[in-house]
């Protein structure tokens, strides 16, 4: 079975394939502080609630994007699950081609979301996805990554308003019952969630403008269902994106398959 880790600033996510099908998944709080150790024991606990035991991991794919944490997962990989890892970074295949003007700068996750819409669409796509911050990358049908959109996160935007205002309230992310608020609550879940939705999708038809159509638009993160469910210009909604396009990394670069009794020997 393969583990698919993706570091991110809020939260970590970890998958587990086997034979390519995505059987398990976890999200956990992002702790900056925590070692190895820390999180070989919350992650032993959530597998084996799973009936997934570390000794079944016999491969492993991680992007990162906290350089704090990138370390201490290679040596919880290394001391725990005792397998191959792939890292997605420079020198690792990945069938997109970085035309952004400092390759380097485009995170881990967004390439491997990249890969895992240009295989599933094979035409120019956008992705959305809603994390930390919410960015919007451009793919084109020959696998070419163009670049992309970064604004401030939706939670980002809450806690902001709330750090920055003496009287407004902290908020919970939730669809209101329609575009007027008619308390204040109700008025800052309409704005975070008409706003961001407004916001995607004027992006999303500008960012087709400059593409060769047909353009797919595919959303992921946290908040994509909440989010995008109504969208016009939403064609396809996965959550789980980025474990996706982990597993192609992995396959892209490993020799043999893990169902190869070879390839199981650590």
């Amino acid at each position: 079975m393969l583990a698919a880790i993706d570091i991110g600033n809020t939260n970590i996510v970890v998958g587990v394939f086997d034979q390519g099908k995505l059987v398990s998944d976890f999200r956990v709080s992002t702790r900056h502080l925590a070692t190895s150790d820390e999180y070989a024991l919350l992650l032993d606990g959530l597998f084996l609630m799973a009936g997934i035991d570390f000794d079944g991991i016999d491969g492993a794919c991680m992007c990162s994007v906290v350089p704090p944490l990138t370390e201490v997962f290679e040596t919880f990989i290394r001391r725990y699950l005792d397998c191959p890892l792939v890292q997605v970074g420079p020198g690792v295949r990945t069938g997109i081609s970085i035309s952004y003007e400092t390759p380097k700068d485009v995170g881990a996750d967004r390439v491997a979301n990249a890969l895992a819409a240009h295989e599933r669409f094979g035409t120019d796509v956008i992705i959305v996805d809603f994390g930390t911050a919410t960015t919007f990358d451009a793919v084109t049908a020959s696998g070419e990554y163009l670049g992309g959109v970064i604004v401030p996160g939706v939670n980002v935007s809450l806690d902001a308003l709330f750090a920055r205002t003496a009287k407004l309230p902290r908020v919970e992310m939730a669809r209101p019952s329609g575009v007027i608020g008619r308390n204040t609550v109700h008025s800052i879940q309409s704005g975070a969630f008409y706003g961001y939705l407004s916001m995607v999708e004027g992006i999303v038809a500008r960012m087709k403008e400059e593409m060769t159509q047909p353009v797919k638009a595919l959303a992921t993160g946290g908040l994509a269902s909440l989010l995008c469910s109504d969208s016009g210009v939403i064609d396809e909604i996965d959550r789980d994106l980025t474990l996706h396009g982990l597993r192609l990394v992995w396959e892209k670069n490993m020799p043999r398959p893990l169902s190869d009794p070879e390839s199981q020997d650590h």
